[in-house]
């Protein structure tokens, strides 16, 4: 009996001495997500490029398609040779107004205020950044920002919604040069 016992227990331990296996996933993540919010994407775009270049169209004006993603014309152009366009870390005096598409004002200059920004060094919406980099002091441009551009899928949590293709009038009053160079 005793030998039985001291076989069986040797038996169990050797059985039960086994390499750990590892636990496989619950569940295989396809990405699927990331496909469906691709195609959701792609056709927002494909929608707010229609409805601003339709927009274009009707206002007549000369639009120049930047190389960032949104079009934008001179109200007031400077030819002045002498001026030029910020740099990294130059400081911009500017103001601006934000229309939506269909010319409704959402922040008029006097909501926002003269603004002081360091190129590049301070957060500003992708759209305004860029266009504030190809203007000279003394310009006015209005921009058409696509909403991705803008304040894409948040908005700016309080007036400009979700995914909101933007007019921005902008003037720049100063550009100072950055100092520290």
């Amino acid at each position: 009996m005793n030998k039985l016992l001291i076989l069986a227990l040797f038996f169990i331990a050797f059985v039960s001495c086994k390499m750990p296996e590892a636990r496989r996933p619950v569940s295989v993540k396809t990405g699927s997500f990331i496909d469906a919010s691709v195609e959701r994407n792609k056709k927002l775009n494909a929608k707010e490029q229609s409805t601003i270049k339709k927009l274009m169209e009707r206002e007549k004006k000369d639009y120049i398609a930047s190389k960032s993603g949104f079009w934008y014309y001179y109200n007031i152009k400077v030819d002045a040779d002498s001026l030029e366009t910020p740099e990294f870390g130059d400081i911009i005096n500017y103001d601006y107004n934000v229309k939506d598409l269909n010319g409704s004002l959402i922040y008029s200059k006097d909501d926002i205020k003269d603004k002081t920004y360091v190129m590049d060094k301070e957060e500003l919406f992708t759209g305004l950044r860029e266009g504030l980099k190809l203007m000279k002091t003394g310009e006015t441009v209005t921009f058409l920002f696509p909403s991705q551009k803008a304040y894409g899928y948040y908005g700016d949590l309080n007036k400009i919604g979700t995914n909101i293709p933007l007019i921005c009038e902008v003037t720049v009053h100063s550009i100072t040069e950055n100092q520290s160079d």
